[in-house]
């Protein structure tokens, strides 16, 4: 007999979920997550704690208060209003927030928009407060005040490879200063990785893992991103004891911090990665190992980690002990927890009843150890393995928890958004992120329309399940501009006008209007910033990514051929359009726009110096402009060098290979005038965590090879991975790029007056050996700048483009 009723409960299951239904989940989490919110008094305390190291002239001048969520219609919100009736010393202005978050970030857009103050990392130019009236005559707001609701619960903040691309070598003093610019932005929901390597280590040993057989699991110091997601093991290691504790005691203060100010800190979870020491205490356990990522010749010291399967018992064993060692250790601080299954390894079936069964495993062993668990995942493996993840496999992972109990962050949506392609992750919450950054490469690049209007028209869809916005980047300290705006697209309901943005910006960020920069700005806004292309941007320009290339290639010969008739300076003006048509092996840096409206912008910049050659904010933006402009024009002297060898012409090959390393040698200078564009820096700060000279030398080799080689190599073979984290700082250029170019050129020119091949394998083993010692070294280079940028900048563009 037909079931009715069963058959309309089947196409009720089917049918999907409406936004509200997203909306009455999250606001349910959203009130269990406060419920571990400290008290109104300690986040007022916290705040006024952050405007005494931001702005200790002006402490007087604010008073903090919590507010309840119900004063701004159930919302998160901050309201900024006018000091009732003040008098001589009083506050002046009242800025009141459901959190510690929303207090500073009231603070913060008092601060922008009514006293055109301006604050990023102190790697891009740090502060301007100078716009700042003096106390007792700040800028009254209007009757009512400022009142701001978040149109989304969260503002998420970090990759899991950020930890290692920039957060490796920091201490509390570098982590304080993050969190209260994370506060200031707004952000509510950081991930928290630091120090887990500790928590891993108490779990494993409870199973009987002893400390020296996990030196053979967890990775370096610079390289434990992937350690932790079974992408590498023992690479850069072992992590002695005193590191362990050292980040465990570190990690203890950044919860504490984010608590204080009212944050949701997102903690690791399990995912199956497991030592292979496992194996031999539990023979029985269904231990499989994956495949390789990376190595050179899938080399078994470093790669082909194991994987717990989620269908044995112990998998849930090991997750609950995780999550429960972490609560034991720091307190019930969250109840969301980060996990990422085959990032970047594909599933050993794409059967959907065994992902769905995982992604269940996953939870279970986290909801067992806190019955609130919220399972927060990043969405990359959907955008960069789409071929494997269709849509049943999707929603075999989507839908294997309860509904309401997975977030998932879609990581690419400034460019690839999996949203639009997936009915909403398949009616999953998710959280609208900008990647823009790889490796922590150092590139002017952004999509500054699409920031500005992508996550409204998210959030505005049919049956939107949006509930964030979120920047999840690799590295960090580049491109203020985009880390400004992305922030405040978690407190816009409606979309932004870049051009009118950025001219405020341009004020608030040199403390002037200066006419020069602002029409700068307005070019630099159509072009570098304004990528529409769709490619993922890395810096592979030729200078830090130096092409592995046989330059007998046929079809580069090919193309020299073709054009044999053509003169160089005919083939130089063609070139955008003969490497986009014609077929070359060749690598191509991506170039998004003209090179020539760049260098437009740069001579504006310049000339603004008359009125901004004192300001930091100023001097960062003029020496990352520059270089950005002689390392594009640059790749076009490598391609000059190319078409004098194919055409046999030493005397024009010696002309434009030492043009080439010219401009290496002169972007070294030019990034030598700023403190914040120096090798040295990054190198120092790993020393100093160091309490052994064994740790010295192993964390100084950590930071050298992340930013070069990276990974392993044979005699004749680079790192599948080098240049990935290149970096443009001065020092590096001139004692690691420049001798690379160096070597290949002089064996083209030695290949031309000789009369022979030019031999690849010859210049690879003398590359990869000279790389090998430039790891190994420990020359010391400056932490200070030296030299007058603006100057510098004025003269190499007279130099090149005068």
């Amino acid at each position: 007999m037909f079931n009715t009723k069963l058959y309309f409960l089947i196409i009720l299951l089917l049918l999907p979920l409406s936004s509200s239904s997203s909306s009455s989940s999250i606001d349910g989490l959203s009130k269990i997550l406060d419920t571990h919110k400290p008290s109104s008094l300690s986040q007022e305390s916290a705040a006024k704690g952050l405007l005494k190291r931001l702005l200790l002239t002006h402490v007087s001048s604010f008073e903090f208060k919590i507010i309840s969520k119900d004063v701004c219609g159930g919302k998160s919100c901050f309201w900024v209003t006018n000091y009732e009736n003040p008098s001589n010393g009083s506050p002046e202005i009242v800025v009141q927030g459901t959190t510690a978050v929303e207090i500073a970030s009231g603070l913060h857009w008092y601060l922008k928009y009514l006293c055109g103050a301006h604050v990023s990392w102190d790697k891009t130019g740090g502060v301007q407060l100078a716009s700042i009236p003096p106390p007792g005559s700040l800028p009254h707001v209007k009757k009512e005040g400022i009142m701001i609701k978040r149109p989304v619960p969260w503002n998420y903040y970090q990759n899991v490879v950020t930890s290692s691309y920039s957060y490796v070598w920091w201490d509390w003093e570098r982590w304080e200063k993050e969190i209260d610019w994370m506060a200031l932005q707004g952000i509510n929901l950081p991930l928290a990785f630091t120090g887990q390597e500790s928590i891993w280590q108490k779990v494993f040993m409870d199973f009987n893992i002893s400390a020296q057989d996990l030196n053979n699991f967890f990775g370096g110091p610079a390289f434990l991103a992937w350690a932790r997601m079974g992408n590498l093991h023992a690479w850069g290691g072992p992590l002695s004891q005193n590191w362990l504790d050292q980040q465990l005691a570190l990690q203890k203060q950044i919860l504490a911090r984010m608590v204080e100010l009212g944050m949701t800190p997102v903690l690791p979870s399990f995912s199956g990665n497991v030592p292979v020491a496992l194996r031999n205490v539990f023979p029985s356990a269904n231990i499989t190992r994956l495949g390789d990522w990376n190595t050179v010749n899938a080399n078994p010291r470093w790669c082909c980690t194991y994987l717990l399967d989620p269908s044995d018992p112990l998998f849930i064993q090991i997750g609950e002990a995780f999550v429960k060692k972490q609560i034991e250790v720091y307190g019930h601080v969250t109840d969301i927890y980060s996990c990422d299954t085959f990032n970047e390894n594909t599933p050993p079936t794409s059967d959907p009843a065994y992902i769905s069964n995982l992604g269940s495993a996953v939870f279970e062993a986290m909801s067992k150890a806190n019955k609130n668990a919220v399972w927060l995942m990043q969405g990359w493996l959907f955008y960069t393995d789409s071929s494997f993840w269709k849509p049943p496999q999707m929603k075999a992972l989507l839908h294997s928890v309860p509904f309401g109990k997975m977030i998932v962050l879609d990581l690419f949506a400034d460019v690839k958004p999996v949203w639009e392609s997936s009915s909403q992750f398949y009616d999953t919450p998710y959280v609208w992120c900008m990647l823009h950054n790889f490796g922590g490469n150092i590139e002017m690049y952004g999509v500054l329309d699409t920031l500005a209007s992508g996550p409204i028209v998210a959030r505005v869809s049919k049956n939107s399940t949006m509930v964030g916005v979120g920047m999840c980047m690799e590295g960090i300290e580049h491109n203020p501009v985009v880390y400004e705006l992305m922030p405040e697209m978690a407190f816009r309901k409606d979309e932004v006008n870049v051009e009118y943005w950025l001219n405020v910006y341009s004020h608030r960020r040199y403390g002037k209007t200066v006419k020069q920069a602002e029409a700068a700005w307005d070019i630099l806004h159509q072009t570098i910033y304004n990528c529409t292309d769709g490619i993922a941007d890395h810096n592979t320009d030729y200078i830090v990514k130096f092409p592995d290339w046989d330059p007998y290639s046929d079809t580069y010969s090919s193309f020299s051929r073709q054009n044999n008739k053509k003169s160089l300076s005919t083939m130089h003006r063609n070139r955008r359009f003969v490497l986009s048509e014609v077929k070359s092996t060749l690598p191509q840096p991506h170039m998004w726009y003209s090179n020539s409206d760049s260098v437009k912008a740069l001579k504006l910049l310049i000339e603004a110096g008359e009125d901004l050659a004192g300001s930091l904010t100023y001097r960062y933006d003029l020496v990352d402009l520059t270089r950005q402009v002689l390392s594009k024009f640059a790749n076009q002297v490598y391609l000059d060098a190319l078409i004098a060898f194919q055409h046999k012409d030493v005397v024009a090959l010696k002309s434009h290979s030492q043009k080439f390393e010219q401009l290496i040698i002169d972007i070294d200078q030019l990034l030598a005038a700023d403190d914040n564009f120096l090798l040295g820096t990054w190198l120092e700060s790993a020393k100093k965590l160091a309490l052994t000279p064994q740790e010295k030398r192993q964390y100084e080799w950590n930071a050298r090879t992340q930013i070069t080689m990276w990974y392993d190599v044979t005699k004749t073979n680079q790192s599948q991975l080098h240049d990935y984290a290149n970096k443009m700082w001065s020092g590096l250029l001139v004692d690691y790029y420049l001798p690379r170019a160096s070597m290949y050129f002089n064996r083209m020119s030695k290949s031309l007056t000789e009369n022979t091949t030019f031999e690849i394998v010859e210049w690879r083993k003398e590359w990869i050996s000279y790389s090998n010692k430039w790891q190994q070294d420990t020359k010391l280079y400056p932490v200070k700048a030296q030299g007058d940028a603006l100057a510098i900048s004025t003269s190499l563009f007279q130099k090149y483009f005068g």
